[in-house]
């Protein structure tokens, strides 16, 4: 599907939510730019949203909006989770989803699968303010190299299981396209231990509702319990949809009460965004979302 080609600006950073629609921010100063092995990078400074990164011309994160996405891709499952204290991301080189990890005084291990050492090193180099020191915490492990592969070959082989896998991952074309898939989410299944659970992010319903409802429906076939729920990042400049899957977890059946209960009694310190309240709203999906997602 062919484009509009919108004409390049200095210091305008734009990037398409769909083949006629977008999202730009205006007067950012570029502080690096690159190729990887795998894809180009760009770490920008901007009056709205501090340091921000791009892979590939698409928005990653930010210095000042990183907790919309980083909270809710971790706390959502991880509250509804009694005590987890293991976990594997694939993907998440810029450390925020390790650093809510982290968050949790049970939390023992975090594996982390990353496949570009420049995302980590970037991280390491400018996003102080999104990982927060995790990509240093003793407890997690970094390992540059293929998240299909792990999930596929290495994982199953080390016999370790996992309480959350966290799939902190750019959007589903090229090289992450495979980690979207079926087969994969059977794979990641087989790292859960019992009553662990799976988190993703599924795109924009209203630029990308074929994607969001085909993921979905993928992870129907997949685990008995698939929870959809939906914020708005502004970075991203949409409407955002994330998942929680599960054989036993259903965070959407949390109250209020009860996340908040578990947030005062994990001590769960630097939650800009997320709380009982909030937790209960992105699970209120209005009718057209309903009638997307239906089964």
């Amino acid at each position: 599907m062919s484009m509009l080609l919108l004409p390049e600006v200095e210091g305008v950073l734009a990037e398409y939510l769909s083949d006629d629609a977008g999202y730009f921010v205006a007067g950012g100063q570029l502080l690096e730019r690159g190729r990887s092995e795998f894809q180009r990078y760009e770490v920008w400074d901007t009056p709205r949203f501090g340091k921000l990164f791009r892979l590939d011309g698409c928005f990653m994160t930010s210095e000042r909006d990183e907790f919309y996405y980083h909270e809710n891709l971790i706390q959502v499952p991880a509250l509804a989770h009694p005590g987890p204290r293991s976990a594997l991301i694939i993907g998440g080189g810029d450390g925020g989803s390790a650093e809510e990890l982290f968050k949790h005084p049970g939390m023992e291990r975090v594996l982390m699968v990353e496949l570009d050492g420049k995302v980590v090193e970037i991280a390491r180099r400018y996003l102080g303010e999104v990982h927060h020191g995790a990509l240093d915490d003793p407890r997690l492990e970094i390992r540059i190299g293929d998240g299909l592969a792990y999930v596929e070959r290495d994982g199953p082989a080390s016999g370790e299981r996992f309480d959350l896998v966290v799939l902190d991952l750019t959007d589903p074309v090229g090289p992450a396209e495979a980690l979207y898939s079926e087969a994969f989410f059977h794979g990641c299944r087989r790292l859960l231990a019992p009553g662990g659970a799976l988190t993703l992010h599924i795109g924009a319903p209203v630029f990308q509702p074929e994607r969001v409802a085909g993921l979905v429906r993928g992870l129907r076939q997949v685990f008995t319990h698939v929870s959809p729920y939906f914020l708005y990042i502004p970075l991203y400049g949409s409407l955002w949809g994330m998942a929680c899957a599960s054989d036993t977890l259903q965070p959407a059946a949390l109250s209020a009460a009860q996340v908040d209960a578990g947030i005062a009694q994990r001590q769960l310190g630097r939650l800009q965004h997320y709380n009982g309240a909030v937790h209960c709203a992105q699970f209120a999906l209005p009718n057209h979302l309903r009638t997307l997602l239906a089964e």
